[in-house]
């Protein structure tokens, strides 16, 4: 079969054939996990809250994250995939767990997705938006500023959000080191304290927001892995040694 034969069928296997049964399975192997989350009142204060609410997270976390975003208590929230041919399999899933999902990336066609968010957001506050700081290529662990710019022009709420797992395998050959959990995984999840953004920035505010926002999410990570027990040989921010990490108590419920 020549390659512009081979075409049609990836569309068709990408597009029709597979979305379904790979949200099915997503789906079942999700309702195995055990979420623990700390400072959840948090996420649910805001998103009762009249400004939109824009999550942060690492990419390499996004496979822990999209089944506890999806679950109806948890709020209502829009996507960005890219634009590739996995991109295609992945939005459809994505959709099928109930996501709104725009189409764009850090390569290609970042700015109009970006554009279509802030659209929105602005015309449906109660509509809130995750973006992983690294976008679709990274480098890993490296803020880039989508989602200080999303927050600034919907006017809306900063908040990074971790999650950690020592049930699950590290995908070596990722670019972000996708860590993927085990069946009847326990999940731990960390609302972070939300970063004001001010409607009105010049670029070295930008970039203020960016590092704080870059370094808030590293560290609350670091740490949820340490109580997690999750340990990885590469650390969280590509090219940056594993910085050495005290395990912080548990908080304590009054």
């Amino acid at each position: 079969m020549s390659t512009n034969n081979r075409k049609p069928v990836r569309r068709l296997l990408f597009r029709t054939v597979l979305p379904p049964l790979v949200t099915w399975l997503y789906r079942k192997l999700g309702n195995t996990w055990r979420y623990e989350t700390e400072n959840e009142d948090r996420l649910t204060e805001l998103l009762k809250g009249p400004r939109p609410v824009v999550g942060a997270f690492l990419h390499g976390r996004t496979f822990q994250l999209l089944h506890y975003f999806s679950q109806p208590e948890h709020g209502r929230w829009m996507l960005m995939c890219s634009q590739s041919r996995d991109g295609d399999l992945m939005s459809r899933v994505e959709m099928g767990l109930g996501f709104r999902v725009v189409r764009g990336s850090s390569g290609r066609g970042g700015a109009r997705a970006l554009v279509q968010m802030i659209k929105a957001q602005r015309e449906d506050p109660g509509l809130s938006s995750c973006l992983a700081i690294d976008g679709s290529r990274g480098p890993r662990g490296v803020a880039q500023l989508g989602t200080v710019t999303l927050t600034q022009k919907t006017g809306g709420v900063l908040l990074p959000v971790a999650a950690s797992t020592a049930d699950g395998r590290v995908c070596t050959k990722c670019w972000d080191r996708m860590v993927i959990p085990k069946r009847h995984a326990k999940i731990r999840i960390l609302i972070g304290e939300p970063i004001d953004v001010p409607p009105k920035l010049d670029a070295a505010g930008e970039e203020r927001i960016r590092n704080l926002l870059e370094e808030r999410l590293l560290s609350m990570h670091a740490t949820l892995d340490a109580r997690s027990g999750f340990k990885d040989s590469q650390p969280l921010k590509a090219g940056i040694a594993a910085p050495v990490v005290s395990i912080q108590p548990e908080p304590v419920s009054p």
